[in-house]
């Protein structure tokens, strides 16, 4: 039986980018280039988030340089793409940023996201995710990768510390 999910002490949101943020779709151009859609609330509340004083990492294996600008966009510093060994940069970034695992909230979608999913306090994925990756997550979003799975579990986490909707009105 899985544990409810606390949202109370997350102060560190870590992302995925394929499945995650977009919705795995990429279209291919004939320059080389790959195009992700990103959903605008995901992009809302990554902000909010920022603003809020929360730690967003994005750790993605793939690397585009449209997807790099998007998260700058939104304020966005700590990201992380063509990376090959996540356990690795996480365990460096925990080390240096001198977090808890248990103060984070890791949202991934397919079987490169496993170990990861392991290590974090409070492991999550969108309702599209692989079933591997369902079965091991502590809180699955109703909600698919690229159309609202990240403003879910930011809105969770902001709403569960009285943060949301805080000065915004």
């Amino acid at each position: 039986m899985k544990t409810a999910p606390d949202f109370t002490s997350i102060t560190t949101f870590i992302f995925d980018v394929d499945g995650v943020l977009t919705d795995g779709s990429v279209i291919s151009y004939a320059s080389g280039e790959h195009a992700r859609n990103f959903y605008i609330k995901d992009g809302y509340a990554i902000e909010k988030a920022l603003q809020g004083g929360y730690n967003v990492i994005i750790i993605s294996g793939g690397f585009e340089e449209g997807v790099k600008n998007r998260l700058t966009f939104l304020g966005v510093k700590d990201i992380f793409l063509g990376v090959k060994d996540k356990i690795a940069l996480f365990n460096t970034y925990l080390h240096d940023k001198h977090l808890s695992n248990s103060s984070i909230l890791y949202m991934g979608d397919d079987i490169p996201d496993y170990k990861m999913l392991k290590l974090v306090g409070l492991p999550t994925c969108p309702s599209d995710a692989a079933q591997d990756i369902k079965e091991i997550c502590t809180y699955i979003s109703t909600y698919p990768g690229g159309r609202g799975a990240v403003r879910d579990v930011i809105e969770k986490v902001m709403k569960a510390q009285g943060k949301w909707l805080k000065e915004q009105w």
